[in-house]
């Protein structure tokens, strides 16, 4: 008999392959409002093009995260054993780091910048944006499930679980799915992601959950579906270029970190969420414009002296 967290891996297989099931509904959907454009499949193609240094590098990705969490069990304060209760309550204490690390991706911009902006970056929402996730993240996302492995869960449990709420949001990168009535108020349902994936200004920063939205509801992250959604970044990459989807934020992050600033602005830009804005840049903005308003302003007296 298959042990749980083999169980756990064939359950996460099991969600992933679910993109072929939904996949032809929503071509079919797309082809129906006239949407399924040439422009539309090099997009998708764009959200798939992350799996290439994802698969290229998947064994030093798998043998990096084996490598944490043993290391980590050694550090564990106890053991815990690994039932059918242990399990579920597992996957719920993995299910809030990932609401930890999916908040963090969005709030620290060095995290936003390397890894997680990928994800967010396509003005399309469908299931090739779910596969649409930095080789990055394999490296940084395994630390926030560190402390489940501390407090004595089994490392295979934890990753087993750890897998299963990464391929629980595969099938919910859909648009083709309305409301669930109920299950939006527990789950992590298509209707909630897409808010998630909003760029309007009142989705921000909103609806962090993997499995369960019940997290968001508790930390006062939670927004409801309430009409149609604007996909992608708030300042748009325009590209379908696949080195550009990977760079397009960091680029803009190194770009900043050159600009003159405080060492204390520059951690700031580092360590604070994406809109952060130095007050001397704000200034300087300021500065510029009052100037540039007084120059028209004598330019247009000095043309109506001529006049007189």
């Amino acid at each position: 008999m298959a042990s749980i967290p083999e169980r756990l891996s064939i359950v996460s297989g099991a969600l992933t392959a679910l993109f072929f099931v939904f996949i032809p509904f929503e071509l079919r959907a797309r082809h129906k409002r006239g949407t399924l454009t040439r422009d539309s499949v090099r997009e998708m193609f764009a959200s798939a093009s992350p799996l290439i240094p994802t698969l290229l590098l998947g064994a030093v990705t798998v043998s990096f995260v084996t490598g944490l969490f043993l290391a980590a069990s050694r550090l564990a304060i106890t053991r815990v054993p690994t039932t059918a209760l242990t399990t579920v309550t597992c996957l719920l204490l993995c299910d809030l780091l990932y609401y930890v690390d999916h908040r963090a991706g969005h709030r620290l911009r060095v995290y936003w910048a390397v890894s997680h902006s990928v994800h967010h970056s396509s003005p399309q929402y469908d299931q090739s944006t779910a596969l649409r996730v930095s080789f990055v993240d394999g490296f940084l996302s395994p630390w926030f499930q560190v402390p489940a492995v501390l407090v004595g869960f089994d490392p295979l449990l934890v990753a087993g679980c750890f897998g299963v709420v990464i391929a629980y949001q595969q099938w919910i990168h859909t648009e083709t799915i309305g409301s669930l009535g109920w299950l939006d108020r527990v789950f992590m349902t298509p209707s909630n992601h897409r808010v998630h994936h909003s760029s309007q200004p009142e989705h921000l920063d909103k609806n962090y959950g993997g499995i369960l939205v019940i997290w968001d509801r508790m930390f006062g992250t939670y927004a409801r579906e309430t009409g149609a959604v604007t996909y992608g970044l708030t300042r748009p990459i325009e590209s379908i270029n696949p080195i550009e989807v990977h760079v397009a934020e960091l680029r803009r992050l190194v770009a900043d970190l050159r600009r003159p600033a405080t060492l204390l602005d520059k951690c700031k830009l580092l360590f604070l969420g994406p809109e952060f804005v130095p007050q001397s840049w704000t200034d300087a903005h300021a500065r510029r414009a009052l100037t540039k308003a007084a120059s028209e302003s004598d330019a247009t007296s000095e043309a109506a002296a001529r006049t007189t």
